[in-house]
């Protein structure tokens, strides 16, 4: 009975199923009945109008992009399903139902102990824990093995929650506000290693190429729909299209820049009264802790430096497949939300699209190379969702998650057969978590100077 009550409640939907923990969490919080529900509703709105602003995205980017690999006869041999196909995958996984609860009961342990101030209401996006859990059973044949890598990335993903609240609150505006999970988390910490890189390079440390300076220089040639457009025209002309199909995929990336950050907008409306009975609700609990409601990634995507970055890596992720050694991973299912990968990157930089390009290059290429090498255990996780039948030698491949390195870390860590490649990217994500708990550290010393 819990288990296809549990179900259900998945199968509703992030833009249902957040609502509903949301409106929950606000009476938990002993707020009006009616303030709860309207902010539930609002919070509802706002991904309804993402989800269709991203399958705008999708229906104009997606045929443009594999109309590109055609044309240039790019002939990789696995297509990434994206987020869309990883997720469902996932929550039909063995371990998918008991991975909420050890997430959560993870989150209050850590909220108990002081480990954390990130309060998760976000249970949808428990999926990129649950990927990580699902792939070391599938690896181990051990159940709880898998159970302590959903634990291994619960906890991860929490502290980036953490270390990440300076880019959240002082970037992208949103007060009192984590996103402790999803690409743009575990892919931040690559994104602190180049900053501090490229800070310690004269001359290029002087390189600042922003949207802002774009709208200064160039007026309304800078405005975001313009700079949409022409990627638009870009996007068209790589993939081989007339001048019509051009023009109208142009007008759909505009519309994707106008759009997006005013479908935000209801989103933070239904979130700021509960953020602030949150935070004086549980500082009174808990002897005046600052704490941050963790959310879904998706609110990053409202920023237009990010959603321009977006366009810039929908083409440049390709290039990078087809040049990238060793990969087999053609990049499609994610192609649309490629934004996730390099949004807090865009924080980290201050929106220098100079250094996005550098480090978020860095970041797919090692979300590709890492994709590769999980193919095998991707494809069984889809066999065992039924997603494919065992023997029709269909190969699958997920950039989001299945290229991500906490998962591909644990899966090496009790799994050991690639070695070389375990230590090389053990020793470079350990050292970029370091930087960027160090980059933390020296903030909350700053604050409290």
């Amino acid at each position: 009975m819990f288990t296809e009550i549990m179900q259900y409640i998945l199968d509703l939907g992030p833009s249902v199923m957040l609502p509903i923990v949301i409106i929950l969490f606000s009476l938990v919080l002993r707020m009006k009945i009616g303030d709860a529900l309207k902010a539930g509703i609002h919070i509802g709105i706002g991904f309804v109008g993402i989800g269709l602003v991203v399958g705008l995205l999708t229906s104009s980017v997606g045929p443009a992009a594999q109309a590109m690999a055609e044309r240039f006869d790019i002939s990789l041999k696995v297509v990434d399903v994206g987020w869309p196909g990883a997720a469902p995958m996932t929550w039909a996984s063995q371990i998918a139902l008991v991975a909420i609860p050890i997430a959560i009961a993870v989150n209050i342990l850590m909220l108990v102990l002081r480990l954390t101030r990130v309060v998760n209401v976000d249970i949808w996006n428990i999926w990129h824990m649950t990927f990580t859990g699902a792939l070391v059973y599938i690896a181990t044949d051990s159940y709880y093995l898998g159970i302590v890598g959903v634990i291994v990335h619960a906890v991860i993903a929490y502290k980036l929650g953490d270390w990440f609240a300076k880019d959240t609150k002082e970037f992208f505006e949103l007060d009192g506000i984590a996103v402790p999970h999803g690409t743009s988390a575990y892919c931040g910490p690559i994104a602190v290693f180049v900053d501090a890189v490229i800070e310690k390079i004269p001359g290029v440390n002087k390189i600042n190429f922003n949207a802002v300076d774009m709208q200064k220089k160039f007026g309304a040639f800078g405005e975001p729909v313009t700079v949409g457009l022409f990627m638009g025209i870009l996007l068209g002309l790589l993939a081989g299209y007339g001048v019509k199909e051009t023009l109208q995929l142009a007008i759909q990336t505009a519309a994707v820049m106008l759009l997006m950050p005013r479908v935000i907008k209801p989103i933070m409306d239904g979130l700021t009264p509960i953020s602030k009975q949150a935070r004086k609700h549980l500082q009174s609990k808990f002897g005046g802790q600052d704490f941050l409601i963790g959310l879904d990634p998706a609110l990053l995507l409202g920023h237009s430096t990010v959603v321009s970055a977006s366009l810039i890596f929908i083409p440049l992720s390709i290039f990078i497949a087809i040049i990238l050694p060793g990969n087999e991973v053609l990049p499609f299912g994610d192609l649309a939300t490629i934004g996730f990968f390099v949004a807090m990157g865009v924080a980290i930089h201050q929106g220098n699209l100079f250094r996005i390009v550098i480090s978020g290059a860095i970041i797919i290429a090692i979300t590709l190379w890492i994709a590769t090498q999980m193919i095998p255990l991707t494809t069984q996780l889809a066999v065992n969702a039924g997603t494919i039948a065992a023997d029709n030698n269909i190969l699958v491949g997920a950039m989001d998650q299945g290229g991500s390195p906490i998962t591909y870390l644990m899966v090496q860590l009790v799994n050991l057969k690639q070695p070389i490649g375990f230590v090389l990217i053990g020793l470079f994500y350990l050292f970029c978590l370091f930087l960027t708990w160090k980059r933390a550290r020296r903030y909350q010393l700053l604050v409290k100077e």
